[in-house]
């Protein structure tokens, strides 16, 4: 193995957990009074997933969850990061609570419980009532308050049972491919669209933030996606093109959230777009609400270029270096190192948790064995990454290996592989792969450390 990290390097109280979100595992997509979200009907179109796939059934975690948690139990894991479904709460986005979905989430609360997991949750992983979508979705300021009426009802029945509250998960998806690319729900391309989200999208989690502390949550967060950006090389329009990507990526989201306002570099790049007129006074004050945790997923590094196509000045990322994984990504861990280093040198000292890393591989069972070499790799070398951030005075917390079980993959529908425990989409059976069997192996030396 490349790099082989060190359990005593991590603080006795670090967190080693997995993650996954809702409508990745859960299925059962009408059952409970259930409401349609935007991937729901996203998922219908014809094109939009690969070979067709939906959530309708996923790895039947709503059916499951107790063999799953006994199996995260089995696995040693410390912690669960896992998301709520909007639609089973509010079946369309407003009014009362359902108390069936309800229900759901406080026997898998119960059971986290009950056998020694700390439960985090995320409020929203992307899965946007279809109702409010219909009347403008993210790009509409509606959506923020409907977001934190949500939040202050799921909170009212699960605060006393959860420490760990995230509001939003990767907010740069959420927008940009949503409202702007297209890749993923609701399939909007509407540019301008895509920034008035992003600005309702950090409304809505600063007012989440205040609901949550109207129920006395001591631990709430937002959760980014962030990534080094790199020039491939000192050209001065690549240098600039590494500029807004980051601006867009990293720093729109980080600076509001943590330092009160948005880059007045990156407002300048959109200014073609938008005259931000969806800005209204007081927003940014409620978007700067103090929050106790970051999240941080990280899967890979950008490595910034521009066009070879004379007189074209956008800005891309270049192609990964070394073996890409089955998406087409870098294996990069001193970019998760470098990251967190930065969040630690660029913004106020906040405590950090890495909510989700991971990689998808082409997995095969063979003899009832999965030998997942390079995912084994990577796991271990971005763990040991992790602890290079700690060494160089990063308030590190927690590691949330991406993710726990095979699901659907947005978009890539089933065709990639991220779990550390394989499913088999036919019959549901769960095989832990030779990943996971390493990730519970280090978790458990870690804990007999403490012993």
């Amino acid at each position: 193995m490349s790099q082989r990290p060190d359990p005593a390097a991590f603080p006795a109280d670090f967190l080693f957990g997995a993650a996954t979100a809702a409508y990745q595992i859960e299925g059962s997509t009408t059952a409970g009074g259930r409401g349609r979200s935007i991937w729901d009907t996203f998922s219908a179109i014809p094109g939009k997933i690969r070979d067709g796939d939906t959530g309708e059934v996923a790895a039947d975690h709503y059916n499951r969850f107790r063999d799953d948690v006994k199996l995260m139990a089995d696995l040693g894991l410390r912690s669960y990061r896992f998301s709520i479904a909007w639609p089973r709460i509010q079946p369309g986005g407003r009014g009362p609570v359902n108390q069936q979905g309800l229900d759901f989430y406080k026997q898998l609360v119960d059971e986290l419980l009950a056998n020694g997991i700390e439960p985090w949750v995320t409020l929203y992983h992307w899965d946007l009532p279809d109702e409010l979508e219909q009347a403008g979705g993210w790009p509409a300021r509606e959506t923020a308050e409907r977001f934190a009426e949500y939040a202050d009802l799921t909170a009212g029945a699960l605060s006393d049972r959860i420490r760990f509250w995230t509001t939003l998960n990767e907010p740069w998806c959420s927008a940009f491919l949503g409202y702007a690319s297209g890749e993923h729900a609701p399939g909007r391309h509407d540019q301008a669209a895509s920034i008035a989200a992003v600005h309702h999208l950090l409304l809505g989690h600063g007012l989440a933030v205040q609901a949550l502390r109207g129920h006395g949550v001591e631990q709430a967060g937002l959760t980014v996606n962030l990534y080094p950006v790199t020039p491939v090389d000192d050209d001065p329009a690549v240098l600039d093109v590494a500029r807004r990507i980051d601006g867009l990526q990293n720093r729109l989201f980080l600076d509001p959230v943590l330092k009160g306002a948005y880059p007045e570099d990156v407002r300048a790049d959109l200014a073609p777009l938008t005259d931000f007129a969806f800005e209204r006074p007081g927003d940014a004050e409620t978007i700067a609400t103090p929050i106790d945790v970051l999240g941080v997923n990280y899967y890979s590094r950008h490595r910034a270029t521009v066009s070879a196509m004379p007189g074209v000045a956008q800005g891309g990322v270049a192609g990964p270096h070394g073996d890409p994984t089955a998406m087409g990504w870098e294996v990069d861990p001193t970019g998760l190192t470098e990251i967190l280093v930065r969040i630690k040198d660029d913004y106020r000292e906040i405590p950090i948790y890495v909510t989700e890393n991971g990689s998808a591989y082409d997995d095969e069972v063979v003899d009832g064995a999965v030998h997942d070499v390079e995912r084994t790799e990577y796991v271990a070398s971005h763990v040991a990454a992790c602890a290079d951030a700690i060494e160089q005075g990063v308030p590190l917390k927690g590691y949330f290996l991406w993710s726990l079980l095979d699901n659907f993959e947005w978009a890539h529908g089933y065709a990639k592989r991220f779990g550390m425990v394989h499913v088999d989409y036919a019959t549901q059976e769960r095989t832990v792969k030779d990943s996971g069997r390493w990730y519970a192996d280090f978790v458990r030396s870690h804990r007999d450390l403490q012993r």
